[in-house]
């Protein structure tokens, strides 16, 4: 009568042991029972490299070997290990004393069988093994399906969370002169110029996405002040700098990473380096970063592009105010990298062309 039943047969197993009689028994010990994926080592010093080859199901290993001893063996194996993985190790030795046992399990031993073993103890031993290793495969693959299915939903919430961000900007953009060109132009900039700050990929793809809302607070602002051609009165200046606490108010506060960006570029990026801008007067590296990179970008790409009611600034002009206004309006630091990376900024203009 079979021991091991008919799912386990072509679990892969390996034997570990300097004695090729030993290793002569337990091969036809579980060819006998109907297993197909049998290998066998005499050398101690080959199980890392086969395990990591093969992915084994279940290593027989004896204690006592020239180069490396079983402990030695399991030791170096758990250093190789992925974290929470159950790879089961049966230990078959002549050594039965307390301290080689408490070695072993120390070492990672699951169980052990002493020699000269009975043929039924040891495959009943294997058998039970083998099923909590198909559980443990059976519950890790689960595992993985279930991350791909929250890295799915994940990445829909965000696909979400941009589509609402670019549609609230292009919303901004519906009350006021300015155009989607522009938009693009000033998030792809401020991305380039996040990069070369230092601040990482996955912070300027942040960056690149929460930008395009800096404005979306001009929705609030009346028409006759947002459209008045020529300057403001002085309380229509202050009516039109309340964009920026409206547009934080149509962000809202989230704990979405994105959005708690967006929040602080539409309200921050007024402020200037010292502490001249508006609304709440900050100063220095008190402005979240993110805001002082979208002050320079947006400043700048508005001065070189055409508007109705202006002409487009000759670059070495617009590049000039930016140097005036290095450590005034503008963080220093982002000045001197914005201007190391301007021929790129620059060739945006013939990326987002406005026609």
């Amino acid at each position: 009568m079979s021991v091991i039943n008919d799912a386990l047969l072509t679990s892969k197993i390996l034997i570990v042991d300097d004695e090729p009689a030993n290793v002569a028994v337990l091969e036809a010990l579980l060819h006998g029972e109907g297993c197909t994926n049998l290998m066998s080592t005499g050398d101690p010093r080959d199980v890392v490299g086969l395990h990591q080859t093969h992915d084994f199901d279940i290593i027989l290993l004896d204690i006592r070997m020239p180069h490396m001893s079983g402990i030695e063996v399991m030791e170096e194996l758990g250093a190789t290990l992925e974290e929470g993985d159950w790879l089961p190790v049966l230990v078959l030795t002549a050594q039965t004393d307390d301290e080689t046992r408490f070695q072993a399990l120390t070492a990672g031993a699951r169980d052990f069988v002493n020699k000269p073993f009975k043929r039924w103890e040891v495959l009943l031993r294997i058998r039970n093994m083998l099923e909590t290793r198909r559980l443990y495969k059976r519950q890790r693959l689960r595992a993985d399906e279930l991350e791909e299915i929250v890295q799915e939903r994940t990445r829909e919430v965000r696909e979400t969370q941009l589509q609402i961000i670019e549609r609230l900007g292009q919303a901004g953009e519906y009350r006021d002169e300015e155009t989607g060109m522009h938009v693009m132009r000033m998030s792809h900039s401020c991305q380039m110029l996040a990069l070369a700050a230092g601040l990482g990929a996955a912070r300027a793809e942040l960056i690149l996405y929460a930008t395009p809302m800096h404005d979306v607070g001009k929705i609030g602002i009346p028409d006759n002040i947002l459209l008045k051609p020529g300057r403001h009165a002085p309380e229509e200046r202050k009516i039109m700098e309340t964009h920026v606490s409206i547009g934080a108010q149509i962000i809202g506060e989230h704990k979405s990473e994105l959005l708690m960006m967006a929040r602080n570029v539409a309200l921050c990026h007024h402020e200037k380096w010292d502490g001249s801008g508006y609304p709440q007067g900050l100063k220095g590296e008190d402005i979240p970063i993110e805001a002082r990179i979208a002050a320079i970008c947006d400043v700048f790409d508005a001065l070189t592009s055409s508007r109705p009611y202006k002409e487009a600034w000759p670059l070495e002009k617009a590049v000039a105010l930016v140097k005036d206004q290095s450590g005034k309006h503008f963080d220093p630091m982002l000045v001197e990298v914005f201007l190391g990376i301007l021929h790129e900024i620059v060739a945006l203009r013939e990326q987002f062309y406005e026609g």
